[in-house]
């Protein structure tokens, strides 16, 4: 009964949630439909907000049930490797693809909406090829939470992450910190960053025509996000892969790093100063 009632009131608290968000996103709707964008990027410009707060909303819900529901009502990743079946593999593999969907797809939103730009102005069919190029830019990512997942699957086994996916190894943290830290000083990141941040630059330079085309600059556009951004996708191993506060950090921190105008040198170089302090200091703990 207790169990019921909470999850009723819940329900109605989500309910009120969505009332609040559907208001709102009929009233932007109707902004950007008829004031800031043309009418043949509304569908794509619906269709991102749409699977990025779905995926927010799946990552909401996990950390729900892992906050709320007793521990014999939940899933968790067993502490043992030996002990881990396809369906924790897969679990485990679903959790990291839709937060990297969740985390990525915000700052790809300039590029997606640029190329989807000069696909109307080359006559192409806009929608079919802006699909494609999403798709092979969310696939890099999907290729990338199998190593996420093989990887915590190792952390369970040496006991680096405990079956709530918190953090109980200090020094694991550190390492990843100062790692991720140093990476933010070099040529590599910087390289990759500038590309990020430049989608006319990066189109004019990789552009392909056609539906294979389109599908291959989605390849490479988010081979390049991934070059930039991996180290940092690293530390929710360091701050609990659930930690929905540190999840909302980075995402903001990859937006502003690849989106903002900004000298993003200065600025991530400071991210590497804040990222190396932290590590230095669980050293010290």
């Amino acid at each position: 009964m207790v169990i019921t009632r909470h999850l009723r009131i819940n329900l109605e608290a989500l309910n009120n949630i969505f009332e609040i968000f559907y208001a709102w996103t009929i009233s932007t709707k109707m902004i950007v439909y008829n004031y800031l964008m043309p009418k043949n990027q509304l569908a794509t410009w619906i269709a991102m907000l749409a699977v990025i707060v779905a995926a927010w909303f799946y990552l909401f819900y996990q950390n729900w049930q892992m906050t709320s529901l007793p521990m014999s009502e939940m899933w968790m990743p067993p502490s043992e490797t030996f002990a881990w079946k396809w369906i924790d593999f897969g679990l485990v593999y679903l959790m990291w693809a839709v937060m990297m969907a969740a985390m990525m797809l915000p700052s790809a939103i300039p590029m997606i909406l640029v190329y989807a730009r000069i696909c109307q102005q080359h006559t192409q069919a806009i929608h079919p090829f802006v699909s494609l190029f999403s798709l092979a830019y969310l696939l890099v990512w999907l290729v990338f939470s199998i190593a996420l997942t093989v990887l915590q699957w190792q952390m369970h086994g040496l006991h680096f992450l405990s079956p709530m996916m918190d953090n109980q190894n200090e020094t694991m943290a550190a390492i990843i910190f100062i790692l991720a830290g140093i990476y933010q000083f070099t040529p590599l990141k910087n390289s990759f960053l500038q590309n990020c941040r430049s989608p006319m630059g990066f189109l004019l330079t990789e552009w392909r025509d056609g539906a294979r085309g389109s599908f291959q600059m989605g390849l490479k556009h988010g081979s390049m996000c991934l070059g930039c951004c991996w180290a940092q996708m690293m530390i929710m191993f360091a701050v609990g892969v659930m930690n929905l506060l540190a999840m909302a950090l980075i995402t903001v921190l990859v937006l502003i790093e690849k989106v903002l105008p900004i000298h993003q040198q200065y600025f991530s170089k400071t991210v590497g100063v804040l990222f190396l302090g932290w590590g230095v200091w669980l050293l010290w703990l």
